[in-house]
């Protein structure tokens, strides 16, 4: 049975993700990419990025074996097997400095405490000049920036109270608090932003 799994959310959002990844990133850049999910974006990215050392991450056992499973059947060489690492845990198992972090739906499909822990390892692990990119619906001013993100924050309640559409404001604090500053806040399309800080 195969085990690589797709997400419909990938196909939509990767090639604009991509266009400013093109944009931030060194050719030679070492990335952590947090909850790496299906796998599908690592693999997608690489074949444009051949430069860039791609190193995925899941908490999620399922989620690990569908990345290396992908990561096996498009043969990249620069996407390297997924670590455990639970954004939330005080240290996590992979050693860096890395050139960049990225987060892609990981803020709104998680709790609070997985939000500080993102900044928080940011902090430890992004060499100085590193960013850390996320990826995802955001409030604004502590209101919605359309229709279908308050449709979309409710669902994601329903799912676990934990979880939500956070404000940007509030992500932005938590980043500041562990030294890394809001350098860029970019329209995306289906009303999402990509916010990139800088250590």
């Amino acid at each position: 049975m195969d085990p690589r799994r797709q997400s419909p959310s990938v196909a939509r959002n990767r090639a604009p993700i991509l266009a400013v990844l093109q944009r931030i990133l060194a050719p030679d850049a070492h990335v952590l990419e947090l909850a790496s999910g299906t796998g599908e974006h690592a693999v997608f990215f690489s074949e444009t990025l051949p430069g860039v050392i791609w190193q995925t991450s899941d908490p999620d056992p399922d989620a690990r074996d569908t990345i290396a499973a992908w990561i096996r059947s498009e043969g990249v060489a620069n996407v390297l097997a997924p670590r455990e690492i639970d954004v939330s845990a005080a240290e996590w198992d992979v050693a860096g400095p890395f050139d960049a972090m990225v987060a892609i739906n990981l803020i709104h499909i998680s709790p609070w405490q997985a939000t500080l822990g993102l900044m928080a390892g940011a902090g430890r692990l992004l060499r100085s000049g590193g960013v850390l990119f996320t990826y995802g619906a955001y409030k604004r001013g502590g209101a919605h920036t359309a229709p279908s993100n308050e449709s979309f924050d409710q669902w994601l309640k329903q799912r676990d109270p934990r979880f939500g559409v956070r404000d940007l404001e509030a992500v932005e604090a938590a980043a500041k608090a562990e030294a890394l500053t809001l350098g860029e806040i970019i329209e995306m399309p289906a009303n999402n932003f990509a916010l990139v800080f800088e250590r």
